[in-house]
């Protein structure tokens, strides 16, 4: 069988939500969205159950598919429904509902003279402070909230926003954002949600009623200093299944991209792009060898990768390596080819989930 799997530590999973509600007080919906950042929604949930105040996910059906697996909780669907057809199965499960423009106000007030269908439709109420991608404009949120309040079958109103740079610990913007948000959230008088996983870390200002992490439940710190204790949830492995040396001069994989200044010996590692590690990383890039610290050479192929084992003579067939997770952070390899750890997590696939409780 091919050595190649993704370690979901669930203990982790719960440690880390519990920061966030130190740090924020209140309440917290854990962020499941995207099978839970390629983590495995349902065991996800099923493991916070004990703990979480509520889930959030991105679409109806992410979490319809939490419904069907038992989970009970509330569930907050952050892009709202997309037609009236959507607006009827949330109702039905009970699920919460962001709401950021017309079209989506216009299908509840349409749905007004409808029978009752379970319990009062909770809403979610966004305005645009500043991240100028979805929401109400601000001197939109008084109608918005009225509209709403008209509407027989809605009960509970929340108001919600979404910081744009509160990962830049000295950008003034997101003071703003916050500044406009809490005075449409005290005028209204409602509760409300402001805080993502970097506002919960590094902005006490805006905390609210509820916060909403996401990527630091699955310990990838989103702030450049990481400080806060996270411990990550995923660990990438794989093995190495072959070995061979290059003698100096002699290039390696596709393109010839690392060619050898020294007599190298190289490991194969089962485990490629079609995995979710990206193509794109550098020679250099950290990998742990039974532990210890070694480096990515060659471009990374469909399925195998190569590292250097120069430096470790005990290593070889049969090694494990971790691409990220405790020994390697996940940051350090989306810093080298450009991107964030979201999308890394986000991207695993093919390999095997394993989880340890």
């Amino acid at each position: 069988m091919r050595p190649s799997f993704a370690l979901i530590d669930l203990d982790a999973l719960r440690h880390n939500y519990r920061v966030a509600k130190r740090l924020h007080g209140g309440k917290a919906l854990a962020v499941l969205k995207a099978n839970a950042y390629g983590h495995g929604a349902v065991r996800c949930a099923q493991a916070l159950a004990q703990e979480a105040d509520g889930y959030a996910v991105a679409f109806v059906e992410e979490a319809l598919a939490l419904r069907a697996a038992g989970i009970t909780q509330p569930i907050l669907v952050l892009e709202g429904f997309f037609d009236a057809e959507d607006l009827q199965l949330a109702r039905q499960h009970a699920l919460w509902v962001v709401v950021h423009q017309e079209s989506q106000l216009g299908l509840i007030e349409a749905a007004a003279h409808q029978p009752p269908a379970g319990l009062p439709l909770h809403v979610w109420l966004k305005v645009d402070t500043g991240m100028h991608r979805a929401g109400f404009a601000p001197e939109q949120a008084d109608a918005m909230h009225a509209r709403l309040r008209a509407c027989a079958q809605v009960g509970e109103i929340t108001l919600i926003s979404h910081l744009a740079q509160a990962d830049e610990p000295d950008q003034p913007a997101t003071l703003r954002q916050i500044e406009q948000f809490r005075a449409i959230a005290t005028r209204l008088g409602i509760a409300c949600s402001l805080s993502n996983s970097a506002a919960t870390l590094a902005w006490p200002q805006a905390q609210g009623d509820w916060a909403r992490p996401g990527i630091l439940l699955y310990g990838a710190d989103p702030m450049p200093a990481p400080s806060h204790g996270l411990r990550p949830v995923m660990r990438l492995e794989s093995k190495v299944f072959a070995t061979r040396i290059l003698q100096v001069g002699e290039t390696l994989g596709y393109g010839a991209r690392f060619t050898a200044e020294r007599v190298t010996r190289v490991g194969l590692v089962a485990i490629g792009y079609a995995d979710g590690y990206p193509r794109t990383a550098p020679n250099g890039t950290p990998v742990a060898v039974d532990g210890q610290t070694a480096h990515l050479i060659g471009r990374v192929s469909m399925d195998m990768l190569t590292v250097d084992l120069s430096d470790l003579p005990e290593a070889g067939i049969g090694s494990t390596v971790q691409l990220w997770g405790d020994r390697v952070d996940i940051n350090r390899i989306a810093a080298a080819v450009g991107t964030i750890s979201y999308e890394l997590l986000c991207n695993v696939k093919r390999v095997p989930l394993i989880y340890q409780d």
